[in-house]
């Protein structure tokens, strides 16, 4: 029995890593689904035609720049447009950028904002009166375990991260009787294929073996020692969506192997 057959889900960032994970598991669950990236057209349009294909969905693609703010709420209205409702709004797309804040360019700040906080809160008030009209609704804001604590040289991320896990929380306080839910998933380290490119470069640059960086460099934080899947992050996420999960709401859910708990 598929869970979602009959609801649809606007997936910001999900052409890869963790957002490329939240999509297949969304529409192996029976959601038609809007893919959203920028990238290579050709792979982007294999990966919704196997989506579409393997689970029998209708899946379509866009290529908003939510650099601009405002496209996100346009993607919005263009996926009530195509599929006639936006039911599961996942908030993904994210970018990193790390420099003392004395030397942190300003222009980087505002992006990595205008990505993060306004993209989501745009998408949010699109989407919100289609659900209220609907009474039901399910918003996901993939934050960070850098919503909950912070480390150095990320002050934009970690800002950021922090407004979003804000945001869930008064978004979930005003929707709480309407059927619809606001969380927020706060992962640690999870396994990309930007994460890969890390630990090589840093096993690189620093003479280490690849499972010293894993180890002592990128998991020092980490409890576990083991990055998280995508799979993970996505079963959440899926959990979310369903109807077992209607009184989580307003919730920053660590999924961190432990970081958050030190």
């Amino acid at each position: 029995m598929k869970t979602l057959r009959g609801k649809t889900a606007r997936v910001t960032g999900s052409t890869s890593g963790i957002g490329r994970a939240l999509a297949r598991a969304l529409a192996g669950e029976g959601a038609s689904l809007m893919l959203h990236g920028l990238g290579d057209h050709a792979a982007i349009e294999e990966l919704r035609a196997g989506l579409a294909r393997v689970h029998g969905v209708e899946v379509r693609g866009h290529a908003a720049d939510l650099g601009d703010p405002a496209s996100a709420a346009r993607l919005v209205a263009d996926t009530e447009t195509a599929f006639g409702a936006v039911d599961i709004l996942v908030n993904n797309a994210g970018v990193q950028f790390v420099s003392a804040i004395e030397d942190f360019p300003p222009e980087r700040w505002s992006a990595l904002q205008d990505l993060m906080v306004n993209a989501s809160f745009q998408a949010i008030r699109a989407a919100l009166p289609g659900m209220k009209r609907r009474a039901w609704g399910r918003i996901i804001n993939l934050a960070s375990v850098h919503g909950l604590v912070a480390s150095p040289f990320k002050s934009a991320y970690v800002a950021a991260k922090h407004a979003q896990v804000g945001l869930t929380k008064a978004v979930a306080l005003e929707v709480a009787e309407l059927g619809i839910t606001c969380n927020a998933i706060c992962p640690g380290y999870v396994r990309t294929p930007l994460v890969e490119a890390q630990i090589d470069a840093q096993a690189r640059v620093h003479g280490l073996s690849r499972e010293t960086v894993i180890r002592d460099v990128l998991l020092a934080a980490q409890p576990t020692k083991r990055f998280i899947e995508v799979e993970e992050v996505a079963a959440l996420a899926v959990y979310l969506c369903g109807d077992q999960a209607r009184s989580i709401t307003g919730a920053a859910l660590a999924i961190d192997g432990g970081w958050s708990a030190r």
